[in-house]
C-alpha cells in the first residue's frame, strides 16, 4: 500500500508491504522491516529492524481531522493522504450535489458499519472502518447527506475498489 503522510509539515512517501513475519515500510525510499502487534484498537507494538521498540498509539483527532500518534509518551500529528485533505479546502470540494460512492481504499475485513440507510450524516463522520494489515481505517464522509445505499456488512471482506456505501 502507498500513502502520502505530512508529519510537521512534511510530507513523506510511504509504502508499506506484507513480508514472512512483518512488513517492509519504505519512508521516502528508506526501508526498515517492522514486526508490528495490535495491542488494543488504537495501541500497537513495533518492532523496528529487531532493534527498537516502542508502544504507538494512534487516534483520530475529531476537531482537527488528524491522526495523533503517541510514540511513547511523545505525541506527533500525522495527516494521512496529505494532497486529498488539501483538495477538500478548495471550495467546492466537498459541496458536490451527486452521491458520493464510499469505496474500499485496500483488501480488507469490515469492522464495523457505523450508519444504516436513512441516516443523516455530516462531512468528516466516521461511517465505516475496515481492518488491513493489523489496522483499522476510519473511512469517512467528504460531505453532509443522507446515507441512501449500504453494500457491506460487519464481518465481510472486501477488495480494493469495493463500494461500501452511497451517499445523497
Amino acid at each position: 500500500m502507498q500513502y502520502e503522510v505530512e508529519v510537521g509539515g512534511r510530507l513523506l512517501q510511504v509504502v508499506v508491504t506484507r513480508t514472512g513475519d512483518g512488513f517492509a515500510v519504505s519512508v521516502d525510499g528508506q526501508t526498515r522491516h517492522v514486526d508490528a502487534a495490535r495491542i488494543d484498537g488504537q495501541m500497537l507494538s513495533l518492532i523496528v529492524d529487531s532493534v527498537w521498540s516502542k508502544e504507538v498509539n494512534v487516534a483520530a483527532d475529531p476537531v482537527g481531522g488528524q491522526l495523533v500518534v503517541h510514540i511513547g509518551t511523545t505525541p506527533v500529528a500525522v495527516t494521512l493522504n496529505g494532497r486529498r485533505r488539501w483538495g477538500r479546502k478548495n471550495d467546492g470540494a466537498g459541496t458536490s450535489s451527486g452521491p458520493q460512492r464510499l469505496v474500499a481504499p485496500m483488501p480488507g475485513k469490515i469492522v464495523r458499519v457505523l450508519a444504516k440507510a436513512g441516516d443523516t450524516v455530516a462531512a468528516r463522520q466516521p461511517l465505516v472502518v475496515v481492518e488491513a494489515m493489523k489496522m483499522e481505517n476510519e473511512l469517512r464522509a467528504s460531505r453532509e447527506g443522507t446515507v441512501a445505499e449500504i453494500h457491506v456488512a460487519e464481518g465481510t471482506s472486501v477488495e480494493a475498489g469495493a463500494l461500501l456505501l452511497v451517499i445523497q
